[in-house]
């Protein structure tokens, strides 16, 4: 599977693009930035946003789907395929796509001639920077999934009067990895870092964290290590709301863990913009 990543090697322009034209919170200045570039490229970034896992809900959810039927099985809920695949593959996406644009823009942004090299010049705090890119990283991922939780429920695979819970839970999904890889992205020296981190991270936690498949199907000694992974408390999650099979106790810790994450990444982020920005 290739990675697109938005080209941010642009100069940041001086005055505050759209749409705060206006604003003094340094951050939304950053958010703006980001904003403004994504208005010329967010054709682009439709394609792996939402019509990549749109092609496996179609191929995967419906297609294989028609030879798994309803049945039973306790593994899937006592639903279809297609209820049990949706909402997991609605979490690894955002996964996915908070990979997107934290790996590769921020790599690219903080290198010579980057836009955080030049951000940095103003009275832009690192902080500051930080957090723009990762509300930008937060409106992306909300756009992105309440298009997909839109058409999976136009498939069926998603009752309206659920779909308003999982759109925040597949955000949280994937918003936990975005402080973290970019809290690495910022100190990585080249491109081929960003490369191994999505074929030997990404992606096998994109294959292997229960969204396909129940992780009872794992082998023994690797089915406990599948339960340490972060985007199975995504796809956990997602799941149980999507199904109406969530619990108090269940929701809070898979949301707990997550949350967790996003703050420790956020804190490690802080101090490796500081330290790379203004030393």
């Amino acid at each position: 599977m290739s990675v697109s990543v938005p080209t941010s090697a642009t100069p940041s322009p001086a005055p505050a693009p759209f749409p705060f034209r206006g604003v003094r919170h340094p951050a939304l200045r950053e958010l703006s930035y980001w904003l403004h570039l994504w208005r010329r490229t967010w054709r682009g970034t439709v394609v792996i946003s939402v019509a990549n896992p749109l092609l496996f809900l179609t191929g995967i959810g419906v297609g294989l789907g028609q030879l798994v039927g309803d049945n039973t099985d306790p593994a899937l809920h006592g639903g279809s395929y297609l209820a049990f695949l949706t909402p997991g593959l609605l979490a690894a996406a955002s996964m996915q796509n908070a990979f997107v644009d934290s790996a590769g823009p921020v790599h690219q942004s903080v290198g010579p001639g980057g836009h955080y090299r030049a951000a940095a010049a103003t009275p832009l705090r690192p902080a500051d920077i930080l957090y723009g890119h990762l509300l930008y990283i937060l409106v992306r991922l909300t756009v992105s999934a309440a298009l997909f939780t839109a058409v999976a429920t136009a498939f069926g695979a998603v009752t309206p009067t659920r779909a308003p819970a999982v759109v925040p839970a597949a955000v949280l999904a994937g918003f936990a990895f975005a402080a973290p890889i970019a809290a690495w992205s910022v100190t990585v020296g080249r491109q081929a870092g960003i490369t191994a981190l999505f074929r030997f991270v990404i992606m096998p936690l994109y294959m292997f964290s229960g969204a396909f498949f129940p992780l009872s199907q794992l082998p023994d000694r690797v089915e406990p290590l599948a339960y340490l992974s972060p985007l199975w408390h995504g796809v956990e999650l997602c799941r149980a709301l999507a199904l109406g099979t969530a619990t108090p106790g269940g929701t809070a810790l898979h949301t707990g863990v997550l949350a967790a994450l996003t703050a420790a990444g956020v804190l490690l982020a802080r101090r490796r913009y500081h330290r790379r920005l203004h030393t």
